[in-house]
């Protein structure tokens, strides 16, 4: 069964990034590369926030409704699960320059939850 992430990525400033993937490792390592996208622009390239679910539908509309939350309401969320506001990347194992047909795994993931 494959597995679907939302995540949200943060610059140092705090500049939010909300995505959905189902290969994080792949989708951070894009991000870091990319030159012209809002996540680059803004250096959203640490990832503070994700969650997983086994239902595509689920993790885009779980995409959508934290998109639409206030700036406040998101840094609660993130607050709840990384209130250091760390690059859990690096705390996964998902290092900078991996490969985006790395087949790293998680060792961490949260459920999808109704807010």
């Amino acid at each position: 069964m494959k597995t679907y992430y939302v995540y949200i990525l943060s610059s140092r400033s705090r500049t939010l990034y909300t995505g959905v993937t189902s290969n994080l490792p792949a989708r951070l390592y894009m991000h870091r590369q990319q030159k012209t996208s809002f996540a680059a622009r803004y250096h959203c390239n640490r990832l503070v926030y994700y969650e997983s679910t086994n239902l595509i539908q689920a993790a885009i509309d779980r995409e959508t409704q934290i998109k639409r939350w206030t700036r406040a309401k998101k840094l609660r969320l993130i607050e709840q699960m990384n209130p250091g506001w760390d690059d859990l990347a690096e705390l996964l194992g998902i290092s900078p320059g991996l490969g985006a047909d790395s087949s790293t795994s998680l060792g961490m993931t949260r459920a999808l939850r109704s807010e």
